[in-house]
């Protein structure tokens, strides 16, 4: 039993929007997605940390998803800031459509052992809009996260590994709301994606701080 994590799969199986156009790291992503998920065992969880599909509702992702499933393992899907299928008030309609195919991660938990995986999408500030809009988003995406670990310590867990599909800090920050609050809960790993790039693999913290391993899993940084 191993637990892995990926993130930004950006799948186009019906949207046809190739992320090969982005450069030599993403030669044949696909391929690369379909070999190394492909390894993974029945006993195995996979937590895939946002961005996976270009679709613009279920249905435009259907085939994405289907491929998703095809992985051995447990699968755990985190919301991405494109994934447009995916609105977070109907999660749960999501854990219910997908029932033991698919576990999609937003204002619940799910557990690994003596861990409760807890989870949101994150927000960091990338100077695309207002800092006002940028704080209204992050606060909310706070929120969020806290529903995730009070439901986790309500069942009793007092371990917990942190995934985000945004990084934990915007460029220049040393903390943020979200290294705080995993500082507060004793996280011992904090999983996150969206960097893209070998210009962008270093805008967050990769590595150990403040007794918190921080890992960097976008596809395009791990090789797929």
């Amino acid at each position: 039993m191993a637990l892995y994590a990926l993130g930004d799969l950006h799948l186009s199986f019906q949207a046809d929007k190739s992320m090969e156009a982005f450069g030599d790291l993403w030669h044949h992503y696909v391929q690369k997605i379909d070999k190394y998920c492909g390894r993974l065992t029945a006993d195995d969880t996979l937590v895939l940390t946002g961005d996976h599909s270009w679709g613009k509702n279920l249905a435009q992702c259907a085939t994405d998803l289907k491929f998703i499933e095809s992985f051995p393992g447990r699968k755990i899907l985190l919301r991405g800031n494109h994934d447009m299928f995916w609105d977070a008030k109907k999660t749960q309609q999501l854990n219910d459509l997908f029932k033991d195919r698919l576990y999609f991660l937003q204002n619940n938990f799910f557990s690994y052992g003596p861990y409760a995986l807890v989870g949101t999408k994150g927000y960091c500030y990338e100077g695309l809009d207002t800092f006002e809009h940028f704080e209204k988003i992050r606060d909310r995406e706070v929120q969020r996260l806290q529903v995730s670990f009070d439901a986790a310590v309500a069942a009793g867990y007092d371990r917990f590994i942190m995934f985000l599909h945004y990084p934990p800090t915007s460029i220049g920050e040393f903390s943020s709301p979200f290294t705080e609050m995993a500082e507060s809960y004793g996280v011992e790993h904090v999983v996150y994606s969206h960097c893209h790039g070998r210009e962008r693999f270093g805008d967050s913290y990769i590595g150990e701080v403040n007794g918190i391993e921080y890992h960097l899993v976008s596809g395009d940084y791990l090789g797929f």
